[in-house]
């Protein structure tokens, strides 16, 4: 009796650290398979001029995904492509940090069902994220809109949440000041955890979320995905249409990276709509299932919409600093210099020629490609920052 005794007791202390090990160790290890970094030991060449150049920008980025992994971003990573020490190295000054909190199993850019098995639900057990979270996309959302406010709240000296035009318009003052810190805006990857209610708009409004894409690889209450079922997908939803109305009354960024082709045309039709496309590529220039129609890319930006460039091989096609810069040219061509900016989708499950703190490998790569300094001002942060003064709401929160 004894010895079986010791033999349970050995058994569940067994299990009890392996199942330890197993929480502490697989998410990093997912997150370093799912977002690996292309970039040579030591580094992509960036000339003395190239570096004098983007530490005098102003630089945003449109979409980043980090708040999924559950680290701590103010503390530098030794995986994936973001965190804030990285950031303020790179030079960022505003950083839109989206909380992703549905992916559909065997995601692919062909179709997706949204009744297929979920890959974050494990992510955030795993991850021993609160329970509320585990089983409620709007609480998802919020858990991660959390953790971002809670770093801001204790590092305030270098991460700022950007809620209204005030707060953009200080965080430049004080960054020209020569201040280091951070602007972060909130935002989601697609409106699901809206939970098909149009009440959680206020929800995720008063958490401080500012941006706010339609759709991701999943067609959901608001419309058709560009990786929906049924190719092309459905447009927009009525239910959609009061949100992206509720939206633009509220001063929030209406993304459309994932909508289908009809459901961008729907919003561009809805009065006030200024829609950005916040990470792509561009599919006359690359022809990846991805990047949407480019006449629908120069209708949003007709609208006075921008087009954030991704960094990752599917949208670019390649894996190069060079390769991003090809497709940001490919931009200004189709959209015109004032409607490209940044959007790296870094942490989103994607490959990387740089992480953050490397930033200025694009600026060289920019400079390569015969852009010149103004243009790289706009499209590195400039676009961007005039976009977002004019579509925040107005005064301090």
């Amino acid at each position: 009796m004894r010895m079986l005794r010791r033999f349970l007791v050995s058994a569940v202390v067994l299990i009890v650290v392996a199942t330890t090990a197993f929480l502490v160790l697989a998410p990093g290890y997912v997150e370093r398979s799912l977002n690996p970094l292309r970039m040579p030991d030591e580094g992509w060449p960036v000339s003395a001029e190239a570096e004098a150049l983007h530490s005098n920008l102003v630089i945003g980025d449109l979409h980043a995904d980090p708040l999924l992994w559950d680290r701590d971003l103010l503390k530098r990573a030794d995986r994936g492509h973001t965190d804030v020490p990285r950031l303020l190295e790179g030079n960022v000054a505003v950083q839109v940090f989206t909380t992703v909190t549905k992916s559909p199993r065997g995601q692919n850019y062909d179709g997706n069902s949204a009744e297929a098995a979920d890959n974050i639900t494990p992510l955030f057990v795993g991850q021993l994220r609160p329970v509320r979270s585990w089983f409620s996309l709007k609480e998802r959302a919020l858990v991660q809109g959390e953790a971002l406010r809670d770093m801001a709240a204790r590092a305030p000296d270098r991460l700022r949440l950007i809620r209204t035009r005030a707060d953009l318009a200080a965080l430049l003052a004080d960054r020209a000041s020569g201040q280091q810190v951070l602007g972060a805006i909130l935002g989601s990857e697609g409106g699901h955890p809206l939970e098909g209610d149009l009440a959680n708009l206020d929800v995720l409004y008063d958490a401080g979320f500012r941006l706010m894409g339609l759709t991701h690889f999943f067609d959901n209450e608001l419309g058709g995905s560009l990786h929906g079922e049924g190719g092309s997908g459905a447009g927009l939803s009525d239910f959609g249409r009061q949100v992206v109305q509720g939206m633009i009354a509220r001063g929030m960024v209406i993304d459309l990276a994932h909508a289908s082709p009809q459901m961008v045309r729907d919003v561009l039709a809805i009065e006030g709509a200024r829609p950005i496309l916040s990470h792509t590529g561009i599919h006359g220039h690359c022809d990846s299932q991805r990047n949407l129609d480019d006449v629908l890319m120069a209708q949003i930006a007709a609208k006075g919409g921008l087009i954030g460039i991704g960094y990752w091989s599917d949208v670019v096609c390649g894996a190069t600093p060079s390769d991003i810069a090809g497709s940001i040219r490919a931009a200004v061509a189709l959209a015109g210099e004032d409607h490209v900016s940044l959007g790296s989708d870094y942490d989103g499950s994607v490959d990387a020629p740089f992480d953050a703190a490397h930033l200025a490998a694009l600026t060289q790569a920019l400079m390569d490609a015969g852009l010149d300094d103004a243009q790289i001002a706009k499209i590195m942060g400039g676009n961007m920052m005039r976009y977002l003064a004019k579509t925040l709401p107005e005064g301090r929160e």
